[in-house]
């Protein structure tokens, strides 16, 4: 019983199976280099296979946490949240927006696009995926797009993708870490000829930094 209850609770997003949560420096994108508190949810079956953070995949391996507790952990030390995963649409945000923003903190997320977009966000970062794409209904939305490239096909995904967004979405391209010797050179080409793109790079990484 108190597991139904307990789901129940996850259900409805009161819960959410936390994988970690840490301040750091935003790496990636157009916050990067910001000071943001990382709140990373578990559960995502987009299943990218270069994915670095696959241990998030499986939400039962996560401890359903209560969102109050997970509210008065971010208020401690920044006042920029970024909600990330696995994939934290798969569970119902709004809840957790609804804390954040009561204690006047700004609400960042970073999806796949690939469930219906729930919650209160001042930043999203769109990141589609071939294996399970996008909702229509986010491409509006998305505050910057960002495409990672595992190979050369993924500049042609990218323009697809860039062709759904609104007008000012700003467009990024960002190397996966392990070929990232390899495809530098062909995104700083490829944006030099196509500028509306902008080059992303984990630089948290370069940090050493979670």
């Amino acid at each position: 019983m108190v597991k139904n209850n307990v789901m129940d609770l996850v259900d409805k997003g009161l819960m959410l199976p936390l994988m970690e949560e840490f301040y750091t420096i935003q790496g990636e994108g157009f916050h990067k280099g910001t000071a943001a508190y990382f709140i990373r949810v578990g559960g995502c079956d987009v299943g990218c296979h270069w994915c670095d953070v696959k241990e998030s995949w499986n939400a039962e391996t996560h401890p359903p946490t209560a969102i109050d507790q997970i509210v008065d952990n971010a208020e401690k030390y920044s006042n920029t949240i970024v909600v990330t995963g696995g994939e934290p649409l798969t569970w119902d945000m709004g809840p957790l927006t609804t804390g954040l923003k009561s204690r006047n903190l700004q609400t960042h997320i970073e999806t796949s696009g690939a469930y219906p977009l729930t919650g209160v966000w001042d930043w999203i970062c769109l990141s589609p995926k071939k294996n399970k794409l996008p909702e229509d209904e986010i491409y509006k939305r998305a505050d910057e797009l960002k495409i990672i490239v595992y190979n050369k096909h993924d500049f042609i995904f990218a323009e697809e993708q860039a062709a759904k967004v609104k007008g000012d979405c700003i467009l990024y391209l960002q190397p996966e870490w392990s070929v990232r010797e390899k495809m530098v050179p062909l995104i700083v080409d490829y944006v030099m000829q196509h500028p509306k793109w902008k080059v992303s790079l984990q630089t948290h990484k370069y940090l050493n930094i979670p």
